[in-house]
């Protein structure tokens, strides 16, 4: 197997085209067009991570944090990023990844906190715009049902949880080719009307490229019309973190017990105790602070995150409940969800954890 079959599997799961503008994802370092003797899957890609690829014999990383993330200037080993990347470039390794792509996924890191929280009836915390279009396009009445089918079959009609949504209104269509045409209905430089069926859906924009090919792969016009319309409305299955509610209302205290024991955390950073029992529960993995409103907006009682700053902890009341838990507590089992995916889509091949990355220490 190729690196790229891996990760053309890891891209169809996690796209791109979802990952934050600020962020680094994809493959970093490495040809991908070798042979992959084995894949190794970190939170973080140090020097240390490279020896432990290299001893367990995987020549590709699979990393959630990027190692590079600002861009480099030069490699010349001053910095732990440097010393990193000289060492897979070295061993002709390849290193890729995944973040806010994951992120922003619906069974993402967040939705991993939210399973193991046992949160019922999760949804998106902060839903991502710019995220989704709609096709309208013209079809004979008679291949209407061939094209809507193969649009369906490339990923269009997915709304939410539902699939195979469409529009479809009847109409006439005309039109005139001139001597350089060979229409598929009429004769060029005649008027022709032809009965039609207007078809409107939406798709994610990461479908576009299948979309438009099974359009013109299917469609009988020589010329097809078509229009591609960008929707402002919040995509309900791309975003970051996630609310529900706990299966039972926990006094505070008892809450921050339970989420001691489900994510295997140590002390936790709290603000003051609300005076009521939390049973709305917002989380998001990593440093969450920008989402403390739509937290508060949508009626949680307790938001889970990590990389909170001091004065941050104000935000929290009597009736609401802000926790840190730490950055890596709060991402530690993202190797976990990654592994679980690829086992699943590529059984029998050399998948394998890497070692903790935790750079916090505590006394």
């Amino acid at each position: 197997m190729k690196i790229q079959d891996i990760l053309d599997v890891l891209e169809a799961w996690a796209p791109r085209a979802y990952a934050e503008d600020f962020d680094n994802t994809g493959l970093l370092v490495g040809d991908a067009h070798q042979d992959c003797t084995g894949a190794l899957i970190t939170l973080d890609t140090l020097p240390e991570t490279i020896s432990e690829a290299q001893a367990k014999g995987c020549n590709l990383i699979i990393s959630f944090h990027p190692i590079i993330f600002k861009g480099l200037k030069r490699l010349t080993g001053a910095n732990y990023v440097e010393q990193t990347v000289m060492e897979a470039i070295r061993n002709n390794f390849c290193i890729y990844a995944l973040h806010t792509a994951l992120d922003n996924h619906w069974e993402g890191v967040s939705y991993g906190i939210a399973q193991r929280l046992q949160l019922e009836h999760p949804k998106i915390l902060v839903p991502q715009n710019n995220t989704l279009k709609k096709l309208t396009t013209y079809v004979p009445q008679s291949q209407a049902a061939d094209l809507l089918e193969a649009l369906y079959q490339a990923g269009a009609g997915q709304i939410g949880a539902y699939d195979r949504c469409s529009f479809s209104a009847q109409g006439v269509g005309s039109f005139r080719g001139n001597d350089t045409t060979s229409p598929q209905i009429g004769q060029a430089g005649q008027d022709e009307q032809v009965a039609e069926t207007q078809l409107q859906l939406v798709y994610k924009k990461h479908r576009e490229g299948a979309v438009l090919k099974a359009l013109f792969n299917q469609h009988p016009y020589e010329e097809v019309a078509y229009e591609i319309t960008a929707i402002d409305n919040p995509n309900q299955t791309i975003g970051m973190g996630m609310i529900g509610t706990l299966q039972k209302p926990m006094a505070p205290e008892d809450f921050l017990t339970w989420v001691q024991k489900q994510m295997k955390t140590g002390p936790i950073r709290h603000s003051a105790l609300p005076k009521k029992n939390i049973q709305k529960v917002a989380v998001l993995g990593g440093s969450g602070s920008f989402a403390i409103a739509q937290a508060k907006g949508q009626g949680a009682d307790a938001y889970l995150t990590a990389d909170l700053k001091y004065h941050e902890f104000f935000q929290g009341n009597d009736h609401f409940l802000l926790a840190d838990i730490g950055h890596y507590e709060s991402e530690q089992f993202t190797k976990n969800l990654i592994l679980d995916f690829l086992n699943k889509k590529i059984p029998n091949f050399a998948f394998a954890l890497a070692r903790s990355t935790n750079p916090v220490n505590y006394f």
